[in-house]
């Protein structure tokens, strides 16, 4: 299948796989997806190793780098209003965090029985978007410096339009810009700086999500977007939906949770199980995760910030800042057996979650994806034959 996306990036099928795992992004390269690796997690010198493997393993295939590149510069805060260092008494702590919430945190992690974490714990490429990580000015900009040293088909910014100077040196490079769009008025605002490529994520996707679904927010992107090809994302797991996508006007889709159930994508065994146990409407939107709205998987750790008495999340980054080492804890007890800590244990996937059956290779799912969307577009243009009108419409 050709479209303006796969003539864009040098890929054979219209689908993009997107995963922190290096794994993953190879897998889906080779079985002539793009995989995108989602970069923010890493440091820069953590990630020129990562694209390294990654070009040594793919040999001249392309593949994609989603960045988390804000806008301009991040405003003067030492708290979670933004405003400054906070005021003597105002109930935070040192690090801009209110002790109301600290507390909260502790209490709950003790009402668990979740032990504290002992030894040294591998942070790397692990979910984290807390202030003092990878949304610094010199660690975006050494990101930056990573990645155009490399050989990127295209660069994805997570976080609004991407700025001037991601666009310059991509153009430079000759790389393409995606953005990641919930509206059709943040598609006009990425068309304005320059974007090559939109991603029209729908409400139903995991991670940061908007409120406008897929089949909704798709062809409203299209019909913004003119020349500019688009990739439909959020309920992108099989063949049926990659062809809907592309018969809502997208160029191909943009896929995410699908790799979660893949034998290369790392989350722990723990987190796997409880995808393939859930159904569709076993994921809800909570800023408990990263103080913006992310869709993830239902568990006692979001029921219990709705409980009463339980206080508002914090904005990001705060949240993060907050719930960082909570979750490490939570983690390391889950994948120790703890039954409580796995009650708490959650993770972001979309609603696509409930077609789960099964832990498969990533390239097997890149080739059932493909293969279903082709058999679904024969069978569609198959109504269009002259005695279409005779027969029903499956």
């Amino acid at each position: 299948m050709r479209t303006a996306f796969t003539e864009m990036v040098g890929a054979r099928h219209p689908l993009a796989g997107f995963s922190r795992s290096p794994e993953v992004v190879v897998e889906v390269s080779r079985a002539g997806g793009l995989g995108v690796l989602g970069a923010t997690m890493y440091t820069p010198d953590q990630l020129d190793a990562r694209l390294t493997w990654i070009e040594d393993q793919l040999a001249g295939l392309p593949y994609g780098v989603d960045l988390l590149v804000p806008a301009g510069p991040p405003a003067a805060t030492d708290g979670p209003g933004g405003t400054g260092p906070p005021a003597s008494g105002s109930g935070a702590t040192a690090a801009g965090v209110p002790d109301e919430h600290r507390a909260f945190v502790a209490e709950l992690l003790d009402r668990y029985g979740i032990p504290p974490l002992t030894g040294e714990l591998d942070r790397t490429g692990r979910i984290d978007l807390s202030l003092q990580t990878h949304t610094a000015p010199e660690t975006v900009a050494g990101l930056l410096d990573v990645t155009f040293a490399h050989r990127p088909a295209l660069v994805a910014n997570a976080l609004g339009t991407a700025p001037p100077q991601l666009v310059t040196r991509a153009r430079a490079a000759g790389v393409a810009v995606a953005g990641l769009v919930g509206t059709a008025e943040h598609a006009r605002r990425h068309l304005a700086a320059g974007a090559d490529l939109l991603v029209a994520q729908g409400t139903e996707g995991g991670g940061h999500t908007g409120s406008v679904a897929t089949m909704v927010l798709t062809p409203e992107v299209v019909d913004v977007a003119g020349d500019v090809p688009v990739l439909a994302a959020g309920g992108i797991a099989t063949g049926r939906q990659l062809a809907a996508a592309l018969a809502l006007g997208a160029s191909g889709g943009w896929a995410g949770s699908v790799w979660l159930a893949s034998h290369e994508d790392p989350v722990s065994d723990v987190i796997k199980a409880k995808l393939l146990a859930a159904r569709s409407t076993d994921t809800t939107i909570s800023t408990t995760r990263t103080g913006k709205p992310a869709r993830q998987l239902r568990s006692a750790w979001l029921a219990e910030w709705d409980r009463p008495g339980a206080p508002r999340p914090l904005p990001m980054p705060w949240q993060s800042v907050l719930v960082r080492e909570a979750w490490e804890r939570i983690d390391a007890a889950a994948e120790r057996g703890d039954e409580r800590a796995r009650e708490l244990e959650s993770f972001f996937v979309g609603q696509v979650v409930g077609t789960f059956t099964e832990i498969r290779p990533a390239a097997q799912i890149v080739a059932d994806i493909v293969t279903g969307c082709e058999a679904r577009l024969r069978a569609l243009a198959g109504l269009l034959d002259a005695d279409a009108g005779t027969r029903p419409v499956s």
